[in-house]
């Protein structure tokens, strides 16, 4: 295991630990002038999720409708939304085909933010120890400087059965192997250039989780404008299920 990796994943719980872990809930809040432009500004409210963590599985509810949630499974990809009884209402398979080539001016369906949500969310709260899954690459790259402060970075590849933002992404570490930053480049936004910053590490059951995170746009130097955020998501609380 890159010598990296296992630090952090140390100081982010233990994988001995998270290997007794099964599944997380969380109490989330959306926001940023993002769902706007696409066309649910009505996603900005408290919301439970809930994930696995041993597949790639979660919900959301309630799902831009106060009695509806989205279930978002990767491998195969579908999501499905449910009515207040559990009864399914809608479903979709493959859903990355359906989006539309991304503009400003581009207008989602409801399918098409369960999947946003579902992917970017499960990934969020799996990290670091996704990075120890099947078919997950990881690696230490060349240090970046930022603030006065230097963070080392691992460089993660996932494979195609775990949907993500993109496949190649960067990760930044503090020299406590706390987690500061993440960038990407989401395939179904045109593949726009992300660096997104966390905030507020808290320790729940052992695990640490963030209570806040700011995604900003970059440039091709790697250099995030953080006078706005297209996205805020923050993190009320988290309870951790063991088998």
């Amino acid at each position: 295991m890159d010598a990296l990796l296992a630090k952090v994943l140390e100081v982010h719980g233990g994988l001995e630990n998270w290997a007794k872990v099964t599944g997380l809930t969380a109490k989330l809040s959306l926001d940023g002038p993002f769902w706007d432009g696409v066309g649910w500004p009505d996603i900005r409210k408290q919301q439970t999720l809930t994930v696995d963590a041993r597949q790639e599985r979660s919900t959301l509810s309630p799902f831009v409708g106060a009695e509806s949630t989205a279930v978002f499974e990767g491998d195969p990809a579908q999501v499905r939304i449910l009515d207040a009884a559990g009864r399914e209402v809608e479903r979709r398979d493959d859903p990355l085909t359906s989006f539309p080539e991304y503009t400003l001016e581009t207008k989602w369906d409801r399918a098409h933010v369960a999947y946003f949500t579902g992917t970017a969310n499960w990934n969020y709260f799996v990290e670091p120890f996704l990075f120890t899954y099947p078919g997950v690459e990881a690696h230490e790259i060349e240090p970046w400087q930022e603030g006065g402060e230097t963070w080392r970075r691992l460089a993660v590849t996932f494979p195609s059965n775990l949907p993500n933002h993109n496949p190649e992404q960067v990760f930044y570490y503090d020299d406590k192997f706390l987690l500061r930053r993440m960038d990407y480049a989401p395939d179904i936004t045109a593949s726009t250039p992300i660096a997104h910053y966390v905030y507020d590490p808290k320790v729940v059951d052992g695990f640490v989780f963030y209570g806040r995170r700011l995604v900003h746009l970059r440039d091709s130097d790697g250099i995030a404008d953080r006078s706005w955020a297209p996205i805020v998501i923050t993190t009320d609380g988290v309870e951790v299920h063991r088998g």
